[in-house]
């Protein structure tokens, strides 16, 4: 199971805006050469959106359902990739002071990609959740800059404590 957590240095309101508008897919997903959505409305459950994928002069298109969403916290998707099968991506995003952390975790679900599985594909599949990760963060925090901080669907953070502190 290869699970990887970035800091993402904006609100979880602003990565939740780009994570829930399915034609940005492919600005932030690796390998995938552009997106569209083509069932239901992402990211509500059920929902699909189709995306291509490009190696050299092969193109291929594939489809990612929405199996699970708490709008603000969570997505679950899966990922059909062919004849490799499905995966299950889980990205969840946690409030971490002013910015967010954001959790992928990924692992196959069917087909030759659960078969095959192993520490090498696991590698692989870490690299792969870099790339991403780092291509989120890009996209978020300069979505995040460009709208001045805050989109208001996020609870501005803690200030500090007074009086004294408080339990801890």
């Amino acid at each position: 199971m290869a699970v990887r957590h970035r800091l993402v240095k904006t609100d979880p309101g602003t990565v939740w805006t780009v994570l829930a508008d399915g034609s940005r897919y492919a600005d932030w997903v690796v390998g995938t050469a552009s997106s569209e959505p083509v069932r239901g409305l992402w990211p509500q459950v059920g929902a699909a959106i189709e995306y291509e994928i490009r190696l050299g002069p092969v193109s291929l298109t594939n489809e990612t359902v929405v199996r699970r969403c708490e709008e603000g916290a969570a997505l679950e998707l899966e990922a059909r990739a062919g004849v490799l099968g499905t995966a299950r991506i889980a990205i969840e995003l946690r409030p971490w002071g002013e910015h967010c952390l954001v959790i992928v975790d990924e692992h196959p679900l069917q087909g030759a990609g659960g078969t095959l599985h192993n520490v090498g594909v696991e590698a692989l599949i870490q690299i792969r959740h870099r790339a991403m990760l780092a291509r989120l963060a890009r996209v978020c925090e300069a979505e995040g800059a460009a709208r001045g901080g805050r989109d208001g669907r996020t609870a501005p953070a803690a200030g500090p404590v007074r009086n004294g502190g408080g339990d801890a």
